[in-house]
């Protein structure tokens, strides 16, 4: 009985031993495991520290990258608006250029209606240089207007259309007479008028230069169309 109570003591005993060191065991693997994750997280947190900063430099070189980008369109866009700014012309010059587009229109358009309704020579040639002088200088005019943003309009003011209509109703040396007269003569005398004021008065160097580069031309149909006028008007007279 003795022995089977000591037999069973020891049995107890190495049982909570064995319970002890189990216990320990897994404590012990149980730190090392813990200590394995603090580990591995450090790791990681370095690791990812030094990924952080290493994309970190990128994508501040990539940020500081778009904002000089940033910063040179604004200023390019500043320019353009300055640019565009100085662009702007008065409303004296904007008047000029309309002007002398009305004028240029007026003169081709007439001048059409001249060579298909005259039977005069001298008339159908003089039609022919309007034609082909004054639709030159429409073209260099909507190509100054194109520059400077003005919109030019695309039919014949009313007085110019009164004068077309006028025209069209006429026939023979009727018309050649009111042709010269206020096609060759007039209009003529308007748009120099127009034009040297252009010149010296216009606050855009463009505009300037464009009105003195017409002058001459005007200048020459001018002295033309007074010419044959004062032919005709005598040639009428000796009848």
């Amino acid at each position: 009985m003795q022995k089977n109570q000591v037999v069973k003591k020891l049995l107890a005993v190495t049982a909570v031993a064995a319970m002890f060191s189990a216990f320990g065991v897994q404590a012990q693997t149980s730190g090392q495991t813990a200590q394995s994750m603090s580990n591995q997280s450090a790791t990681g947190k370095q690791n990812m520290t030094g990924k952080t900063a290493a994309d970190g430099t990128v994508n501040n070189t990539s940020s500081q990258g778009m904002e000089d980008r940033s910063g040179q369109v604004g200023a390019s866009g500043a320019a353009g608006a300055t640019g565009s700014g100085a662009a702007k012309l008065s409303a004296a010059d904007k008047k000029t250029i309309t002007d002398m587009a009305l004028a240029n229109m007026a003169e081709v358009e007439t001048g059409k209606l001249a060579l298909s309704k005259s039977q005069n020579a001298d008339v159908k040639t003089f039609a022919q240089q309007m034609i082909d002088d004054h639709g030159k200088a429409l073209t260099e005019v909507q190509a100054l207007a194109q520059q400077k943003g003005v919109t030019l309009p695309t039919e014949l003011d009313p007085k110019h259309k009164a004068i077309s209509a006028k025209l069209e109703k006429l026939s023979g040396e009727a018309f050649d007479r009111e042709y010269m007269k206020t096609v060759g003569v007039t209009d003529h005398k308007q748009t120099h008028s127009k034009l040297e004021k252009g010149s010296k008065s216009a606050k855009d160097p463009d505009v300037k230069a464009l009105a003195a580069k017409l002058m001459p031309t005007v200048e020459q149909h001018l002295k033309a169309a007074q010419q044959m006028s004062s032919a005709k008007s005598g040639t009428t007279s000796g009848k």
